[in-house]
C-alpha cells in the first residue's frame, strides 16, 4: 500500500508549485477579509468526497489457506502431558507414649 504524503512533503510541493506559477509571469490575487470568490446569490459547488479511484485489492485465499493449513498441523500435534510433581507434607512421627520422636516428608 501505498503511504501517504506528510504535511511536510505537502507544504513543500505546495510552495513549488507556487514558485513556479510565480515564476512563470502567473499573479496572485489578494482579497480584503470577508470576501469570497462565489456570489452570495450562488450556491458553492460540492466538495469532491473521493478524489481517487478505488485500489485494487489482491485476493490472499492461496495465503488464507496456506496459514489455516499450518494452523491444523500445530493443533494436530500430540500435547505433552507433564506429570505433575507430587506434593510433599511434613508428618510426625511419635513413639508409643505420644512423644514426637521425628518428623518425615511424604509425598502424597
Amino acid at each position: 500500500m501505498k503511504k501517504p504524503p506528510s504535511k511536510t512533503d505537502l507544504r513543500e510541493r505546495l510552495q513549488r508549485q507556487t514558485a513556479d506559477f510565480l515564476s512563470s509571469g502567473g499573479k496572485v490575487k489578494e482579497f480584503q477579509a470577508g470576501d469570497s470568490a462565489y456570489d452570495r446569490d450562488e450556491a458553492p459547488p460540492p466538495a469532491p468526497l473521493f478524489e481517487t479511484r478505488r485500489a485494487e485489492r489482491t485476493p490472499l485465499t492461496e495465503v488464507v489457506a496456506a496459514l489455516d493449513a499450518r494452523r491444523e498441523a500445530k493443533r494436530a500435534r500430540t500435547k505433552v502431558v507433564r506429570r505433575r510433581t507430587p506434593k510433599r507434607r511434613r508428618q510426625v512421627v511419635y513413639d508409643d507414649f505420644g512423644e514426637p520422636l521425628r518428623v518425615v516428608w511424604v509425598e502424597e
